[in-house]
């Protein structure tokens, strides 16, 4: 009889491996809530909100280019090879959430951009004047904003779900192999952008029409949580070990308390009794909504690289 001994992939012998810092739950979060954004952008613009002067979606091109560039710079601070990124848009890989989830990133900016043209900011106004005839022209065509709405639209809900599917598709990790992270991820980023635009929106039929989406992207972030965290719980023993960091380990208190209980059940009670005139809007909900699907993120990505750990 032989007998082989391994020391590799062992709790005592590599406790854990973080492969992914702080960079990738920011750049996440960062994509979610511009991909909301794009979406609520192009409901507004497909319902005619637009004609309104004081529109919040006239401000949310900008907000958007400067959060996603941030984001972007996120990810470009975690690449190990930061000089050869440009490799990524030689190929497409139809396999590949990467491969897509570049592409994406690449036609969001136009865009983003083209909903910007529709009123270009004073700034922009002033110092390129060409430009601003430019934008005058193409609101003349009535078209110009339904198209726009409709790709804002596509697009923002393409990378809003690409941001968890990039990776549920590790199945190394039992945590993150699940097909429901790219609906939390999108429910989540689209919760952040509606409390986002309803701080900002300076309409108050604006403010309670996304207080009202908001509570219906918090009911559904919820369901799906609960299928999430159940589902592991229930599916083989790898599974089960990696929900455990989530029911009863390192990750409870932060993830039920911060994330579910703080970022989700206390803003959503909060904004039913808004929207029910009891008491009134303020932006303690949307701040506790935004901060809840930055730690999701931190949450998932953390957890998710211990689990692998777990199931040996």
């Amino acid at each position: 009889m032989h007998e082989l001994t391994s020391t590799r992939a062992n709790p005592l012998i590599d406790p854990s491996l973080h492969v992914w810092e702080w960079q990738i739950p920011v750049y996440l979060f960062l994509g979610g809530l511009v991909a909301g954004m794009m979406v609520i952008s192009g409901y507004f613009l497909l319902s005619g909100r637009h004609k309104r002067t004081r529109c919040a979606c006239f401000m949310l091109p900008s907000l958007s280019l400067i959060l996603l560039s941030l984001g972007m710079f996120a990810l470009f601070l975690d690449l190990e090879h930061k000089l050869y990124f440009w490799r990524l848009y030689t190929t497409f890989e139809i396999l590949s959430p990467m491969s897509w989830g570049s592409w994406i990133l690449m036609l969001v900016y136009p865009a983003i951009l083209a909903n910007l043209l529709l009123r270009l900011p004073a700034p922009l106004q002033i110092s390129f004047p060409r430009l601003q005839q430019l934008s005058d022209q193409l609101v003349e065509h009535p078209m110009f904003a339904k198209w726009v709405g409709a790709v804002n639209m596509v697009l923002g809900s393409l990378l809003g779900v690409y941001t968890g599917i990039l990776i549920s598709t590790l199945a190394a990790r039992p945590l993150w192999n699940s097909a429901l992270l790219g609906p939390i991820f999108l429910l989540s980023g689209m919760s952040a952008a509606a409390a986002f635009v309803h701080m900002i929106a300076r309409e108050a039929e604006e403010r309670e029409l996304l207080a009202k989406a908001d509570n219906g992207f918090l009911m559904a972030e919820l369901i799906f949580i609960a299928l999430f965290v159940g589902g592991m719980a229930t599916s083989t023993q790898v599974h089960q070990q990696a929900a455990g960091l989530l029911l009863g380990g390192p990750y409870t208190a932060v993830f039920w308390v911060f994330v579910v209980g703080l970022g989700i059940v206390f803003p959503l009670v909060i904004q039913l009794l808004a929207v029910n005139h009891k008491i009134q809007h303020t932006p303690v909900a949307p701040i506790l909504v935004m901060l809840g699907g930055l730690l999701l993120r931190f949450v998932i990505v953390s957890a998710g690289q211990l689990s692998h750990w777990t199931g040996n």
